[in-house]
């Protein structure tokens, strides 16, 4: 997107990557036992879009690696944590998970929208083209092993 043809799009955009950077962090920080790394969901300076996007390739290397990790025992264990409003929570390790797929998923969208709204050409952002564009078998009916 071109920043000077569409500033509010690209610091918006900029706004939401930061943002699921930090709600990952705080729920890697939560899934280990270990204090917050950030007292807010959000920041008032937003780093630049490098960084950003170093930090989320760092992160869905640590939950991958996470993931490969997990006893079956794991998954349905309850964590308690306190979440960045003060409030107390619990959630079971498979919740969590669940809740940083679809919450970057839900931002995504958003950030394709805006990519819509500046009529920026980008690649469909969902599971099944996902799914078949890295597994292309699946085009003739075959699941990978």
């Amino acid at each position: 997107m071109d920043a000077l043809a569409f500033p509010a799009g690209v610091a918006f955009m900029r706004q939401q990557l930061n943002h699921v950077a930090i709600v990952e962090e705080l729920f890697r920080s939560r899934l280990l036992g270990e204090p917050a790394p950030h007292a807010a969901t959000n920041t008032a300076e937003v780093p630049a879009l490098e960084e950003l996007a170093a930090r989320l390739e760092a992160s869905d290397r640590w939950y991958a690696g996470h993931l490969a990790g997990l006893a079956p025992a794991q998954w349905d264990e309850a964590l308690r944590f306190r979440f960045a409003d003060g409030r107390d929570g619990c959630m079971t390790r498979r919740e969590i998970l669940f809740h940083v797929l679809n919450h970057s998923s839900y931002h995504r969208g958003a950030i394709g929208h805006a990519l819509d709204q500046a009529q920026v050409p980008h690649p469909a952002d969902t599971y099944t083209v996902f799914l078949h564009e890295t597994q292309p078998g699946r085009r003739d009916g075959r699941l990978p092993d």
